[in-house]
């Protein structure tokens, strides 16, 4: 079944939303890492990090899908 372009429209949409979530967990998590830390903002600071690995994880596979759905598109794979 052929990729229409409003579906890649969507994907490449979710992959734009992805990477803008991920960015976002960096900078969070690279601000508690710019400060003095107690040991709640250690707390804060590894908690930033496992949502950045998640949105990390998020991103990569929106963009999969994404280049998944192009190759169908465009070379029939």
């Amino acid at each position: 079944m052929p990729v229409e372009i409003s579906e890649l429209d969507q994907m490449q949409t979710a992959y734009k939303t992805a990477v803008d979530d991920w960015r976002a967990a960096i900078r969070e998590e690279e601000a508690l890492a710019s400060v003095n830390h107690s040991e709640a903002e250690i707390d804060a600071w590894e908690a930033a990090g496992f949502r950045e690995e998640a949105a990390r994880g998020k991103a990569k596979e929106a963009k999969a899908a994404y280049e998944a759905a192009l190759r169908e598109k465009f070379f029939n794979f």
